[in-house]
């Protein structure tokens, strides 16, 4: 088959023109390069999610595994690390939710992809804040990289022990660590969501689908072709560059939609199945689930980019050394929750709604009687950061699931989880 592969490749379909490089000088080379080119070299093309994947999570030489990837030392900044109010603010999102539920006498907050666990720290500050919810609030981590669980740990426990993976001695559940916060609150490590215990839950994932691996498929005279990442051994600027298959795939006969107007898709089967296993938790015992990323709703095309210090970095070039990210397509997410009965989905809206649906500036205000000058300096710029058009307010996207609930007769409470309407005060 190789020979095959050597006689129809196609031209990359990257635009010559977007980036330039000396045709003599090839990118720097990187252990896990050497590794995938070993694996093409010897079985052909891969898909852009198998690429992403080994790119990513690679267990010894993948991107988030060994690293702090946040921060200014880092590669991106994420909202949660730019303001405690984004925080607090989801973290009332889930009280609510949590009181429209009836009030369970135990609730599950389970982050998918963590980061360094502010989000969750911020979260469970407010819950620390209403007294009939003391005592009743676990936290379930799911977390593939050991190095970010060690900075989780640190940041929400103060210590870092040993983190070596094991099954729990009790409950059946598959955990690789527990531990309990500061304040007492119960916390299990997980590296996969279904291995944690079923319950009344909040499910968040900020900025966690855009890192799941997609698909990409190019329309052309004679049908989709997927996109794939092969071997370049001539003058191209890396080592590596994409090529069309030259016949349809399998991932084209089955993640294509009837009907598909654009030309470019890119498609996240991993996110779609991810967004079903949550509506079955959510409709079988209640909760909610907030997804909050840059994303669209189904328009764009080709968003596949890279991130490195801050600047943006060409997807193929120094395989594990930069971030790989696509907008996440809410379209799909709404399309693969469809058919589950009882389940619905809000959004998207911009993280600007949302936020001022949640009172924001109510908060903003509150923050600052206490604040010194540099302290509120400090806050307005988070703020400006986080709800202006032109920074992050408009850019990133929220979507929720929930299940089907009726409000009490005579109730002024929409259906629609909070954020996604505004909250009046009296």
């Amino acid at each position: 088959m190789r020979f095959l592969w050597t006689f129809l490749r196609i031209r990359t379909t990257v635009n010559p023109g977007q980036y330039r490089r000396a045709l003599h000088q090839k990118s720097g080379e990187t252990e896990l390069l050497k590794h995938l080119r070993s694996q093409l070299k010897a079985a052909g093309p891969i898909t852009v999610a198998d690429y992403m994947r080994e790119v990513l999570t690679n267990p010894t030489a993948g991107y988030y595994m060994h690293k702090d990837v946040f921060g200014t030392q880092g590669d991106f900044i994420t909202s949660p690390e730019i303001s405690q109010m984004f925080g607090e603010l989801l973290g009332v999102c889930c009280v609510n939710e949590w009181i429209l539920g009836g009030s369970p006498r135990s609730m599950q907050l389970l982050e998918l992809g963590p980061g360094r666990g502010t989000l969750a720290q911020d979260m469970l500050r407010v819950f620390q804040q209403f007294p009939m919810m003391q005592d009743m609030v676990s936290l379930h981590l799911v977390e593939v990289s050991p190095k970010m669980a060690a900075m989780q740990e640190e940041r929400l426990t103060g210590v870092i022990e040993d983190d070596k993976r094991k099954n729990a001695a009790s409950g059946g559940d598959i955990v690789y660590k527990k531990r309990k916060t500061k304040a007492g609150v119960p916390i299990s490590w997980y590296s996969d969501i279904h291995d944690v215990p079923r319950g009344f839950s909040c499910y968040i994932a900020h900025e966690f689908l855009d890192a799941l691996p997609v698909h990409k498929f190019q329309r052309t005279p004679q049908g989709w072709r997927e996109v794939l990442v092969d071997v370049d051994d001539g003058e191209g600027p890396h080592h590596l560059r994409f090529v069309l298959s030259p016949t349809p795939t399998a991932a084209c006969k089955g993640f294509i939609q009837a009907g598909e107007k654009r030309d470019h898709l890119e498609v996240c089967p991993q996110a779609g199945v991810l967004v079903q296993h949550l509506a079955n938790r959510i409709v079988e015992h209640g909760g909610a689930a907030l997804l909050a990323d840059y994303g669209h709703d189904g328009t764009k095309t080709d968003t596949l980019r890279g991130f490195r210090n801050h600047q943006l970095h060409e997807v193929l070039q120094e395989p594990g050394s930069a971030d790989l990210t696509a907008d996440v397509d809410f379209s799909y997410l709404r399309h693969m929750c469809a058919g589950k009965d009882k389940a619905l989905t809000h959004g998207p809206i911009t993280q600007r709604e949302f936020l001022e649906n949640m009172a924001i500036e109510l908060r903003l205000q509150v923050l600052q009687r206490n604040a010194d000058e540099s302290q509120r300096k400090d806050l307005l710029s988070g703020y400006d950061m986080l709800t202006n058009p032109d920074k992050m307010g408009d850019r990133f996207k929220f979507f929720s699931i929930t299940r089907q609930r009726t409000p009490p007769k005579g109730s002024r409470t929409p259906s629609e989880p909070a954020g996604f309407y505004r909250l009046e005060f009296q």
